[in-house]
C-alpha cells in the first residue's frame, strides 16, 4: 500500500513540475508582436522604421517581434497589412506615413496605433481643431518642419527669384495641407506661385517639366514625390529646388530644413514602450515633435553653382552620402 501511494505522490509531483515547466516556458516564449505598416519604401520612412525598430529592440532584444510590411505605395495593400495584423490581434501598430495610419484608423478601434512621418494629425484623420491629442487608440509623432521658415529659405538663397512651382501629389492629403501654408508664406514674398501637381508616380515626370520653367522648385514632405526625386532630379535641369526634406533634398534638391527621421523613429519608438509597458495611456498621448535642422546638398550645389562656403556660414550643414 506504502509503495502505491508513493508512486501516485511521484506522478503526482511529476505532474505538477511538468505543468509549472509548460507554463513557465509560455510566459518565457510569448513575444510582444508589432505590426509595421510603411507606404512604400524611401529614405525618410526607412529612416524612420529604423529608428523605431531599433528602440524597441535595445528595449525587448528577442522579446519582441516586428511584422514589417510595406505597401509599395498602394493605398489598397495598406488596407490588406492593417486587416492582417488585427487578424493576427498584435499588440501594436506603427503607421508609417499618412495613408498608412488612415488605414489603421479605418481597421481598428482596439489595438493602440502609433502613426509617424505624419505632417499635420488633424488633416490626416478629418479632426477640425486639432489640439495635439488624437484621443481613443491613436497617437504618434509628426514630421512637420516650420513651413514659414521653408518658404522663407526660397528668398534667402534665391533673392532674385520671381516665380515658384510648387510640386506634389494630389493624392497626399498632408501634401495639399504644406502647400497652401507655402504658398500663402511665398506669396508674402513677393513671388509668384504655380502648383505642378501629380495624381501618382506616372504623372512626376510632366508635372517637374512643368515645374522647371519656374525660377525655383518646392518640393513639401510628399512620399511619391520622394520615392521619384531621381526622376525629378532627371528633368528638371538646373531649376533648383528647396526640398521639406532630406531624402528628397539629397535626391534632387539643394537646401532644405529637415528632421531626422531616424530620431522620429526612435522618439515614435520611445512613445511605444510607454503604451506596452502601461507607464501610460494612448489616448492621454500628445504627438510629439522633433527638431529641424538646415542641410544642403553638396553635390547639386556644385553642379548649380551655389556657394557652400556661403551656406554653412549661414548654419547650413552638408547632407552625408
Amino acid at each position: 500500500m506504502k509503495k502505491v501511494l508513493s508512486l501516485l505522490i511521484a506522478f503526482v509531483l511529476v505532474g505538477c513540475f511538468a505543468a509549472c515547466s509548460n507554463e513557465t516556458k509560455s510566459t518565457e516564449e510569448k513575444k510582444i508582436t508589432v505590426g509595421i505598416c510603411q507606404l512604400v519604401q524611401h529614405e525618410a520612412l526607412d529612416a524612420a522604421t529604423k529608428g523605431f525598430i531599433d528602440t524597441l529592440t535595445a528595449k525587448y532584444g528577442d522579446k519582441i517581434e516586428f511584422l514589417n510590411e510595406n505597401a509599395s505605395g498602394d493605398v489598397q495593400t495598406c488596407t490588406t497589412i492593417i486587416n492582417n495584423f488585427t487578424n493576427k490581434k498584435v499588440d501594436l501598430i506603427l503607421a508609417n506615413a499618412t495613408p498608412a495610419l488612415q488605414a489603421a484608423a479605418n481597421g481598428t478601434t482596439d489595438i493602440p496605433i502609433l502613426g509617424t512621418s505624419i505632417t499635420e494629425y488633424g488633416t490626416a484623420l478629418g479632426i477640425d481643431d486639432f489640439n495635439g491629442t488624437v484621443g481613443a487608440n491613436i497617437s504618434g509623432t509628426s514630421d512637420l518642419a516650420p513651413l514659414d521658415e521653408q518658404a522663407a529659405m526660397i528668398k534667402e538663397l534665391f533673392p532674385d527669384a520671381k516665380t515658384v512651382s510648387i510640386l506634389y501629389c494630389t493624392s497626399e492629403a498632408n501634401s495639399a495641407y504644406q502647400v497652401k501654408i507655402v504658398k500663402e508664406n511665398v506669396e508674402k514674398l513677393g513671388c509668384t506661385v504655380v502648383e505642378s501637381a501629380f495624381t501618382d508616380s506616372n504623372d512626376v515626370t510632366v508635372a517637374a517639366t512643368k515645374a522647371a520653367m519656374s525660377d525655383v522648385i518646392y518640393i513639401p514632405t510628399d512620399n511619391t514625390a520622394a520615392s521619384c526625386a531621381s526622376t525629378i532630379n532627371g528633368v528638371i535641369g538646373t531649376t533648383p529646388v528647396i526640398a521639406g526634406e532630406e531624402g528628397i533634398c539629397k535626391g534632387c534638391g539643394v537646401a532644405t530644413l529637415s528632421i531626422s527621421y531616424y530620431d522620429l523613429g526612435k522618439t515614435t519608438g520611445e512613445m511605444a514602450i510607454k503604451i506596452l509597458e502601461g507607464t501610460e495611456k494612448i489616448e492621454n498621448m500628445q504627438v510629439e515633435y522633433t527638431s529641424a535642422v538646415k542641410k544642403y546638398n553638396k553635390t547639386k550645389c556644385t553642379e548649380l553653382g551655389i556657394d557652400t562656403a556661403a551656406l554653412e556660414s549661414n548654419g547650413y550643414i552638408a547632407i552625408e552620402d
